[in-house]
C-alpha cells in the first residue's frame, strides 16, 4: 500500500438511493413523448428560415415574411414545445427526485411527488384533449384558403401527426412516476 492511500483514505459515502429503477418502457414512454414534439417543431423552423413549404397568399406563414419578424416567434415556440416535452424525462431521472447540485440553495433536497405530479397529469390531460380536437379538425382547419395542398399538407400532417401522441405518453409516464414516487419515497 502507498503511502497517499494510507495517509489519505478513502471514504465512500452512501449513495442516494431514489427507490427502483425505472422499467425500459417507461423510460422509453418517457423519450418517445419528449420526441412527438420535434418533427413540427422542425416544421416550424423550416418555415421561420423562409423555406417555402406550401403556405399561399392570405394565410399569414407565406414564404414571402419569411426570415422576418415572426421568425423569432416561431423559432421561439418551437424550443418551447421541445423544452415542455424534455420535462417528461425529469419523471425518469434523479433530476425529477432530487433537486439537482447547480440549482443554488435547493440542492440535493428531495422533490415532493405531487411537484411533479400534478403540473405532468394536468398537462397530459390538457395536450391530449388539445391535440386530438385539433386532429378531428385537422382536414377542416387545413383546407382554409393558402393552406397547404398535395405534398406539403401530407408532410406537414406527418410532422404533427405525433404530437397526438404526446399526451398520452406524458400521462403514461406520470403515472409510472407517482406510483414508484408513493410507494419509495
Amino acid at each position: 500500500m502507498s503511502t497517499l492511500t494510507a495517509a489519505h483514505p478513502v471514504t465512500h459515502t452512501p449513495a442516494v438511493t431514489s427507490g427502483p429503477v425505472v422499467s425500459r418502457p417507461i423510460r422509453w414512454a418517457a423519450h418517445a413523448a419528449a420526441l412527438t414534439l420535434l418533427p413540427s417543431g422542425l416544421w416550424r423552423i423550416v418555415i421561420a428560415v423562409g423555406i417555402p413549404v406550401g403556405w399561399g397568399a392570405g394565410s399569414g406563414l407565406e414564404a414571402e415574411l419569411f426570415p422576418g419578424v415572426w421568425s423569432f416567434a416561431l423559432v421561439a415556440l418551437s424550443a418551447f414545445a421541445e423544452g415542455l416535452g424534455l420535462l417528461t424525462l425529469g419523471l425518469v431521472q434523479r433530476w425529477g427526485e432530487v433537486v439537482p447540485n447547480w440549482i443554488p440553495w435547493l440542492r440535493g433536497r428531495r422533490i415532493p411527488p405531487l411537484a411533479a405530479a400534478v403540473p405532468a397529469a394536468l398537462g397530459a390531460v390538457a395536450v391530449t384533449l388539445v391535440t386530438v380536437l385539433s386532429a378531428f379538425n385537422w382536414s377542416t382547419n387545413m383546407s382554409a384558403p393558402g393552406s397547404p395542398a398535395g405534398g406539403y399538407w401530407w408532410l406537414m400532417t406527418a410532422c404533427y401527426a405525433p404530437l397526438v401522441l404526446w399526451g398520452p405518453l406524458l400521462g403514461i409516464v406520470t403515472v409510472a412516476y407517482w406510483r414508484r414516487r408513493r410507494i419509495h419515497g
